[in-house]
């Protein structure tokens, strides 16, 4: 049967190849004809009559009524696409294409103009020619150079002359007399360590209030430091703008005890009460100037000048406050000599550090000082220090991105606690100088401050040996205190009072009360 299929195929394709002979000529021989058989071969046709009018169908009378109506499908098919005479249109398609094609042709260049004299149009003012009857006008005055915007202040002591007051005020004069009761009183710190649990009990009383939070500044908070003060709570913040910022909390309305001076005039990194006259306050600022507030004298006299530096960090040699270690930007180092005539340094050493931004003395070796500069942590002693520099006694090199600051602990100095943009902070065990210091603690705290708002700090609570302060970047907006061990004691944090990350913060030394400033100039103080 197969067979006789076959045959019965071949040979009615044959027939319709004789019938239409077109469909073999020209390039539609190839393609269009084996389209159309092999679309001819796959029809059906109606399979309810066993007559058979296809041509060469007779010689297959054996074929079962299946195949004879296939054979029928096939032929009918094939006649339809012959009628359809897609050859003929295809050709005179391909002739239509031909005849459409344009030929290849050069562009043509433009012709070049002929020079008729004129020329083409030019600005006179360009040529800088006059035109016809017309004068030029004078070409005006350059301004004058502007060699710095803000310029260093008067060498020699500065008068103490509120910017937001009259300095013959009579609330002034009571305001600089309470700072002088208030530092002669003194405070009675003996540094006594506090049990831990007393300590946090104490810490978790503390609160803030709209009448604790005030702008003092105009620019950025950069430093702050409270009066040792047991009486009244006295805040003094450096500012962005050169300013220093004195408020005295206690005083109601708020804004009447707010005193600002402008004895910098770039920002205010550093400031410290003297530990020996709380009546002085000394300020040291990117001008390369260090001063000495006195509230007695109303004045501020000038302790340290260097005009072809600036300034990063200070710190206190000796406990009298007599004798200085300044850090420099460019990574040098000043010993200073507040007994000694004029306001130069007694000794300056270059360092191979790129910067320093943090100067550290050790509360009771206080020859070691460390400094805390791009991704170096060193300790150095400060009697060995040379016009050449020094090599540090140690070199801390686990911290992988900038380091923003690095303090001993406030009693014993047995602690060293650095801040990292590596979101860490670190805590060492330095209670032995003359070996490597061993990493007692890594604590996770995220130190991304970004570019507007100045680089977190952690700072040890002065009166509780083993408690750090920092800010935060968590929501709602907060300060935390972390326990040596990493354990977090407690966040000071008021959805209604503090909105602001508060990068600079500073605790009271005897009393339980934190001061911490914001980018905008305010101070958010919580008490006790």
């Amino acid at each position: 049967m197969e067979a006789t299929s076959s045959r019965a195929e071949s040979t009615l394709q044959k027939s319709s190849l004789d019938v239409h002979p077109e469909s073999n000529t020209g390039q539609h021989k190839s393609t269009l004809d084996a389209v159309m058989v092999s679309a001819d071969m796959e029809s059906s046709q109606d399979g309810d009559s066993n007559e058979d009018t296809t041509p060469g169908l007779d010689d297959f009378s054996g074929l079962s009524s299946y195949e004879k109506k296939r054979l029928k499908n096939i032929s009918e098919n094939a006649n339809f696409f012959a009628s359809l005479q897609l050859s003929e249109s295809a050709a005179r398609l391909r002739e239509m294409i031909k005849k459409r094609q344009p030929s290849e042709s050069k562009r043509k260049k433009p012709k070049k103009r002929e020079n008729d004299g004129t020329g083409c149009r030019r600005s006179m003012r360009l040529l800088k020619v006059d035109p016809s009857e017309v004068s030029l006008p004078a070409t005006p005055p350059q301004p004058a150079f502007v060699a710095d915007e803000n310029p260093l202040l008067p060498p020699g002591p500065l008068e103490m002359t509120p910017e937001n007051r009259d300095d013959n005020d009579e609330l002034f004069k009571g305001f600089l007399q309470t700072w002088e009761e208030m530092s002669k009183a003194g405070s009675k710190n003996t540094k006594e360590l506090p049990s831990l649990k007393s300590y946090k009990a104490n810490v978790s009383r503390m609160v803030i209030s709209e009448e604790t939070v005030c702008k003092v500044t105009k620019g950025s908070v950069l430093s702050l430091a409270l009066h040792p003060s047991e009486t009244r709570t006295l805040v003094a913040a450096g500012a962005k703008y050169g300013q220093i910022g004195l408020w005295d909390v206690t005083h109601q309305p708020k804004e009447e005890g707010v005193y600002v001076f402008h004895p910098h005039s770039q920002p205010v990194s550093c400031v410290y009460f003297s530990p020996a006259n709380p009546a002085h306050i000394l300020s040291l600022s990117y001008d390369g100037t260090v001063r000495c507030g006195d509230f007695s004298r109303a004045v501020f006299e000038e302790v340290y000048r260097n005009e072809s530096s600036t300034f990063s960090s200070f710190d206190f040699l000796a406990e009298d406050a007599s004798t200085l270690v300044v850090g420099h930007w460019d990574g040098s180092m000043s010993l200073v000599d507040r007994r000694t005539p004029g306001t130069s340094y007694e000794k300056l050493s270059k360092f191979s550090l790129e910067k320093i931004r943090t100067v550290h003395v050790h509360p009771v070796h206080r020859q070691y000082f460390v400094t805390a500069g791009l991704r170096d942590i060193h300790i150095y002693d400060a009697r060995s220090l040379t016009p050449r520099g020094s090599q540090p006694l140690i070199a801390l090199t686990e911290h992988t991105k900038s380091v923003a600051s690095a303090y001993f602990s406030p009693i014993t100095g047995n602690r060293l606690v650095t801040t990292c943009a590596d979101s860490n902070l670190r805590i060492f065990d330095s209670s032995c100088i003359a070996s490597q210091l061993p990493l007692l603690t890594t604590i996770r705290h995220n130190t991304n401050t970004g570019r507007w708002l100045t680089r977190f700090r952690a700072v040890w609570d002065p009166k509780q040996e083993d408690c750090i302060i920092v800010g935060s970047m968590a929501y709602p907006r907060r300060v935390e205190i972390f326990h040596e061990t990493g354990k977090r004691l407690h966040s000071f944090l008021s959805v209604e009072y503090l909105a602001s990350v508060c990068s600079i913060n500073a605790m009271h030394p005897v009393r339980y009360i934190l001061a911490g400033g914001n980018s905008s100039g305010k101070i958010h103080v919580f008490m006790n």
